[in-house]
């Protein structure tokens, strides 16, 4: 048995962790590869800290593509082979005229889960605008999907499973910039990476909108260090760089913006 308690110490997505944990129990008990469903940023990164600490198995996490936010994990025990091709994936192309009705992430999601499956076997959804969108679920949904999703908005769609080479993603745009600043509270280094004031900020921060390293703070005051990551809803992502103090007590900070 895993050191269950040990494990949640201090973690705030318990109840997925704690499942995590179960299916690497079974992936010992059962010499098998056993995988999660989809988890959230928040989610994968609790999870992954605490089986850092473990030897007795190992994990691979993967969304369908590089930047993909919600993934699964494989997990298997540490003396069995273990790649990211074995993480089972499907896609779905959900073409539709969106032309006079566009469609949001949410109108998508709103509509997958209409047809009665949960968030967690669902994973990233990439809308296409006027054509519809692509969405990566787990691969026991394709058929249920294929059959019950025919309606998104007013449009009506035809949904299809294809192949995960077809997922049109666009690659981020990166900037990378320098900011001086007197500290290194989280709204004085995000509004000067996001190219936004101060005072837009810290209204973002107060509305929930910002999340660093994938853990939502409601702290204009957080004080950000090297390898931290401040996500933006709608904005993008920022990471933290070198940072170094100049003459003048103040603090030089590198700074790259995925857009």
């Amino acid at each position: 048995m895993l050191p269950r308690e040990e494990l949640l110490k201090g973690v705030e997505n318990r109840d997925s962790v704690a499942r995590v944990i179960d299916h690497a129990e079974q992936a010992i008990k059962t010499w098998e590869i056993v995988f999660t469903d989809f988890l959230s940023p928040p989610e994968l990164a609790e999870a992954q800290r605490a089986f850092n600490r473990l030897t007795e198995v190992h994990l691979v996490a993967w969304g369908g593509y590089p930047q993909a936010e919600r993934q699964r994990i494989a997990i298997a025990r540490s003396d069995l082979p273990l790649e990211q091709a074995q993480v089972e994936i499907a896609v779905l192309d959900v073409a539709g005229n969106f032309l006079f009705d566009t469609a949001t992430h949410r109108d998508f999601l709103g509509s997958m889960l209409g047809t009665g499956i949960v968030r967690e076997k669902t994973g990233d959804i990439i809308v296409l605008g006027e054509r519809g969108a692509q969405v990566i679920v787990v691969p026991e949904l394709v058929e249920f999907l294929e059959m019950s999703l025919q309606q998104v908005r007013s449009v009506p769609v035809k949904t299809r499973r294809i192949d995960i080479s077809e997922l049109k993603i666009r690659e981020p745009k990166k900037k990378e910039m320098t900011t001086v600043e007197a500290s290194l509270r989280l709204d004085a280094i995000a509004s000067a990476g996001f190219g936004m004031s101060r005072s837009k900020m810290v209204d973002l921060i107060d509305g929930g909108d910002v999340r660093v390293n994938w853990k939502d703070t409601s702290q204009a005051s957080f004080q950000l260090k090297t390898g931290d990551l401040v996500a933006v809803r709608g904005k993008g992502r920022l990471e933290v760089g070198e940072i170094a103090v100049t003459k003048k007590d103040r603090y030089r900070v590198q700074l790259t913006r995925y857009m």
